[in-house]
């Protein structure tokens, strides 16, 4: 093979390697914690009667928060406000994010969109949405 002499390694491999760690920087941002997908983090999960999910959202009032259902995608929005740092002084790291933020969620088929609760504690934003009365397991009984 002539171009073994020239690339003493296998070229599409390191490309192909190249791609994928590109496609990872733009997937993945860094905060204080290393890696994450975004802000809020979310928490999602699910019990036979409910689907629940816990965003993050330490620092944010809670009246401007938006949490809206529409055609199974549960949408929570919302804006962290910059806080003001004194004129004089020197910024050498500042990793808090700052601005406007959005997370989507597709949810399940069998969830009630007008049973949904929504409450706010110590920073965590947990959405409680019950599963359909159709969709829950129930006993059968043997006659």
């Amino acid at each position: 093979m002539p171009y073994r002499a020239l690339f003493p390694r296998d070229l599409f491999a390191d490309l192909d390697r190249l791609q994928r760690e590109m496609q990872q920087s733009f997937d993945l941002s860094p905060n204080i914690r290393g890696l994450s997908r975004g802000f809020p983090a979310l928490n999602v999960g699910g019990t036979p009667k409910s689907v629940e999910i816990y965003a993050f959202t330490p620092g944010i009032d809670p009246a401007s928060l938006e949490v809206q259902i529409e055609k199974g995608v549960l949408t929570v929005a919302g804006e962290r406000r910059v806080e003001a740092i004194p004129e004089k002084a020197a910024v050498h790291i500042d990793e808090r994010f700052a601005g406007r933020f959005r997370r989507v969620v597709t949810l399940p088929d069998d969830v009630d969109s007008n049973a949904v609760e929504a409450r706010y504690r110590d920073g965590v934003l947990h959405i409680s949405i019950a599963r359909k009365e159709t969709a829950q397991p129930r006993r059968i009984t043997i006659q």
